[in-house]
């Protein structure tokens, strides 16, 4: 589903080599990102997403280029940085919408059920800067799984979140594992219980 072609990346001060002519190919169902800190797992996800340049390589979403169609590349998948403040002035139902515009397939139905099942209708009006850690979090979880993309692509998904809502989560991961045609990025330092894995990508600890 998703190629991946001698990807490269470092960080230049200092220069720390991550990701040295990495290739593989992410298939459809669950795929977990796994290692210790400063490994790379969260700089791997906003690499595919193609948030963050990388130094070489060649991304193919569905035969979809990043280099060649960025913004039809970008479409296909859904990403969030876990701890961004881009839209701390919105409300739930208006991150959502401003989602909605962007990913043709967003199912509101299933938007609805999400809300309720991560226990969000009490934060519904409330905007995001107001929001536990857990709560935000929630709301990029619902998004991403009602957005309908073909990829999405999520950092530490558990983090900061109470028991039902993890196993609420784990039964999304699930449902995704049986999808023709999707697929799931999970950068994790351990794999979740329960969820079946497509492939794991381990990047040492």
């Amino acid at each position: 589903m998703l190629a991946i072609e001698g990807l490269s990346f470092h960080y230049p001060n200092p220069k720390v080599e991550l990701f040295t002519k990495l290739s593989l190919t992410i298939p459809t169902g669950v795929t977990l990102v796994q290692g210790g800190d400063g490994r790379g797992k969260s700089t791997l996800l906003r690499l595919l997403a193609g948030a963050l340049p990388a130094d070489a390589g060649r991304l193919q979403l569905d035969g979809v280029s990043l280099k060649e169609q960025p913004e039809a590349y970008r479409r296909q998948l859904f990403w969030m940085e876990p701890r961004s403040t881009d839209f701390d002035q919105l409300t739930p139902p208006q991150y959502f919408a401003s989602v909605q515009v962007r990913y043709s397939g967003f199912d509101e139905t299933s938007r609805d059920s999400l809300v309720i099942g991560l226990g969000l209708e009490p934060h519904m009006d409330k905007q995001l800067f107001m929001l536990s850690t857990g709560s935000k979090r929630k709301v990029w979880l619902a998004a991403a799984f009602a957005s309908g993309a073909a990829l999405l692509l999520l950092d530490e998904p558990f983090a900061a979140l109470d028991a039902p809502s993890i196993g609420f989560v784990k039964e999304q991961l699930q449902a995704i594992s049986t999808q023709a045609g999707r697929a799931a990025v999970i950068a994790d330092y351990a794999a979740p219980s329960g969820v079946p894995l497509a492939g794991v990508i381990d990047l040492g600890d």
